[in-house]
């Protein structure tokens, strides 16, 4: 199997690392992304024959320009991109500002386009490629407290499916992963953030919410080995799913919201098509 070299973003901690890792296991290059180079070589170690660590924050195109010129100089290109920085910024909607809004988008949203504008052209020339974009099952169904999360998500899956049928010519492929709740960092300080502007009809769910999250926290079913492994297969997998959802979890919750779209979408039918005009063919 010929070895791969993989572009990794948010890959000093949590699942990012752990596809880093799994990937350097199975005999494959990475390009190890994040804000601090110096949690890249904690997590990772230090720069060697597979490994190359570049800062990266997603949100500035020069430095994710930079990063894909880094790892072209170092291994001659791209084969697996893996678009996976990205936080959780919680609270009430009305609770939420502009610039709540701004940054969840500038991370989760824009850095992806970010990065992928800048590793594209590489990847386009080489006529072959993965693109892997961490969604969630946030990205598939909505949740309470989660509207800034859950809108970031939903537009990264539109963006994905649009983009794997423009670049389907060139070779390259396109698989959303949708993660239900593995047990990673995502429900800590570091990764999730609230909103600030406190409205007090929203008091008691709020606290209940929160502390529901806090107890989850290290609970959650989903292991994120096993995830980064699964996601090694995918690279090598002829046809890659256009999704693949991530644990039992997020796999019963999503036939649970397409089993409420068949129902609504059948109910409604009739009202439905009558918008049509009786125009002449």
């Amino acid at each position: 199997m010929m070895q791969k070299t993989w572009f990794i973003t948010g890959a000093s901690r949590g699942l990012g690392a752990l596809i880093a890792k799994a990937a350097i296991q199975a005999g494959d290059r990475v390009v190890a992304t994040g804000r601090q180079r110096e949690d890249i070589v904690r997590s990772l170690g230090q720069d060697n024959d597979q490994l190359l660590g570049v800062a990266l924050d997603v949100s500035d195109a020069a430095q994710a320009n930079a990063a894909v010129r880094a790892a072209v100089s170092r291994f001659g290109g791209i084969d697996v991109l893996v678009n996976n920085a990205g936080y959780g910024h919680l609270g009430f909607f009305e609770e939420n500002t502009i610039q709540d809004v701004q940054a969840q988008f500038a991370t989760n949203l824009f850095g992806v386009f970010n990065v992928t504008w800048a590793a594209l052209p590489v990847m386009r020339s080489a006529r072959r490629g993965r693109i892997f974009n961490i969604s969630s099952l946030a990205g598939i169904l909505g949740f309470e407290v989660c509207s800034l999360y859950c809108a970031s998500k939903f537009a990264l899956e539109g963006f994905s499916e649009s983009l794997a049928k423009e670049i389907a010519p060139f070779g390259l492929f396109v698989t959303i992963v949708e993660p239900g709740p593995f047990r990673t960092d995502f429900l800590t300080p570091e990764s999730l953030r609230f909103g600030g502007n406190v409205v007090a009809d929203y008091d008691d769910r709020r606290e209940q919410l929160r502390s529901s999250f806090e107890q989850r926290n290290g609970q959650q079913p989903g292991d994120p080995e096993k995830l980064a492994l699964a996601m090694v297969e995918l690279a090598n997998d002829a046809e890659p799913p256009m999704r693949f959802i991530a644990g039992s979890v997020a796999v019963n919750a999503a036939e649970a919201k397409l089993a409420g779209m068949q129902g609504e979408l059948d109910r409604w039918r009739p009202r439905s098509v009558a918008t049509d005009g009786d125009y002449a063919a």
